[in-house]
């Protein structure tokens, strides 16, 4: 077997016509014509490889590789009729390793798969991470934060920066990288307003947000989360 692919996508002729292709071609194929139908697929069956759409029926597909990212390096592939340069721009910004026109050619489909695939390692999806034995649970499915059993009120921004610091757990995450990461290269001038918003985090997820256990300061760098 070559390897899985998971196709999300809501035109079901694309689904099919791609299906049909990679399974000629050794693969395992898994499809969802939906957002959160495709994160289901991506925690319960572990692609090795995700083609995403930029148009679904419930979240846009700049989202969902933004969800997906939260959890995992494994190789997005957006395939979309949108062809203008800035949105070829925003995917591989938003994480995306490559950008595809529809209709994609097949050969050259199946080329730009296997190279993704020789050059990213095997990595697996979490949908949910637990640290200081239970005490700290983030679940990125439902986008929850539970802290000593009670679950934590956190805006989606604030969500996602928490969720790029939790993924790099262990590491300083640099300002810069923290809210192009967390909230899209649209924002990248927004640097002057992360410190707001750790304090909001430090607020919600800390014993004593003065003596931070989680989120720690690197000075004139950025912020790690400390896993123990």
């Amino acid at each position: 077997m070559a390897g899985k692919i998971l196709i999300i996508d809501d035109d079901k002729s694309t689904v099919d016509n791609v299906s049909s292709l990679l399974k000629k071609r050794g693969f395992e194929v898994f499809e969802a014509y939906c957002a959160q139908g495709g994160l289901r697929q991506a925690y319960s069956n572990q692609p090795d490889l995700v083609m995403l759409d930029v148009i679904l029926p419930d979240k846009d597909g700049w989202e969902i590789c933004r969800q997906l990212r939260e959890m995992s390096d494994m190789p997005i592939i957006f395939l979309s009729a949108r062809n203008d340069k800035s949105d070829i721009i925003k995917g591989l910004d938003l994480g995306a390793d490559d950008y595809i026109i529809k209709p994609p050619h097949d050969d050259e489909l199946v080329a730009r798969i296997h190279a993704r695939l020789r050059r990213s390692p095997r990595t697996s999806l979490s949908e949910e991470l637990i640290f200081n034995h239970g005490d700290f649970r983030i679940n990125f499915m439902n986008r929850e934060v539970w802290i000593r059993k009670t679950l934590r009120h956190l805006t989606p921004k604030e969500f996602n920066l928490l969720a790029v610091l939790v993924r790099n757990a262990g590491r300083v995450v640099t300002r810069a990288e923290l809210v192009t990461e967390a909230w899209g290269e649209e924002y990248s001038d927004a640097i002057d307003s992360l410190k707001l918003y750790i304090h909001y985090l430090r607020q919600k997820l800390e014993i004593n947000p003065q003596q931070p256990e989680y989120i720690l300061t690197s000075r004139g760098v950025g912020y790690r989360f400390v896993k123990r």
